[in-house]
């Protein structure tokens, strides 16, 4: 275990405490509060992210919605800088984006569960969307080929401009996540389009 920490320390050589609260309460919420303390000598910066794999039914059934109109990242294209341009993020094919100065609060909604899970954030001013799609599921050894089709990464990140602590300086990050019954399910949305 001690060469394990040398070699830790060779990739970053920086003292740190890192403090992880996990809180689920009985009604299903889930709040994650990430601690981190710079005992070094020195300042030092990191990115951070919570890495929040999702159940989904499918898919191409799943729409995120707050991150409309944001810069993001693309990293399929070398970080390339763009803009959301639809009203809300439905997916067709792989997806690795870091939405920049992102809202406090994104919701996904699965319209077949008829659920909506809110993510809300604070300390985290990005939020990163993942989906692997097909092609890459196949190369991830501990991903199922097929895994991509009912799962979606909605995480609260500090990517564009990483933390940086003085010595003694403490960062906190919070993620809650809640699942509640959607509203905005396709049955609903057809009766009301009808005048029903």
């Amino acid at each position: 275990m001690h060469i394990k920490i040398e070699e830790d320390l060779k990739q970053w050589p920086h003292s740190f405490e890192f403090r992880l609260r996990v809180s689920l309460a009985i009604d299903g919420d889930l709040t994650l509060i990430s601690r981190v303390r710079n005992i070094n000598g020195k300042p030092f910066s990191f990115s951070f992210a919570y890495h929040t794999y999702l159940s989904v039914s499918d898919i191409s059934e799943v729409r995120i919605e707050g991150l409309e109109t944001l810069d993001y990242l693309d990293n399929l294209s070398k970080r390339q800088l763009l803009t959301e341009q639809g009203d809300a993020i439905t997916f067709e094919s792989e997806m690795d984006r870091t939405y920049l100065r992102s809202p406090k609060v994104v919701a996904v909604l699965d319209h077949e569960r008829k659920r909506t899970y809110v993510i809300g954030k604070e300390g985290l001013p990005d939020t990163v969307v993942w989906n692997p799609w097909e092609k890459k599921s196949k190369t991830m050894a501990d991903f199922g080929d097929d895994e991509y089709k009912s799962m979606l990464c909605v995480d609260g990140a500090a990517v564009e401009r990483p933390i940086t602590l003085k010595p003694g300086e403490e960062w906190t990050g919070r993620l809650m996540l809640t699942a509640v019954k959607s509203s905005f399910c396709f049955d609903q949305l057809e009766l009301r389009s009808k005048g029903f």
